[in-house]
């Protein structure tokens, strides 16, 4: 019931957002050299399930705008480094 509490309110926060959110569109998904996405996936997938698999099941795929407003909404609430973020969202989006 929580996921589909914070989903719904990122989807009103990102409709009342507007035109000033598409310039962030490009920066939700990080971009990396191919080598390094593979390491980057398994270390978000084991960040992800540390930190969020334990009241979360995987959700299925959102576009990265959403999916980049709920990991920073969960951020604060679960206490999740910036590092822990960026691995998590780049996994959750892959």
């Amino acid at each position: 019931m929580l996921i589909i509490l914070l989903f719904s309110a990122s989807l009103l926060s990102l409709r009342s957002a507007g035109a000033a959110e598409s310039n962030r569109d490009a920066s939700a998904v990080p971009v990396v050299h191919p080598n390094d996405a593979d390491s980057m996936r398994i270390q978000g997938e084991q960040r992800f399930r540390a930190n969020c698999g334990r009241c979360h099941a995987a959700p299925h795929k959102f576009p990265p705008r959403m999916m980049a407003t709920v990991v920073r909404h969960m951020r604060v609430r679960a206490t999740i480094t910036a590092e822990d973020q960026r691995l998590i969202l780049f996994y959750m989006t892959q």
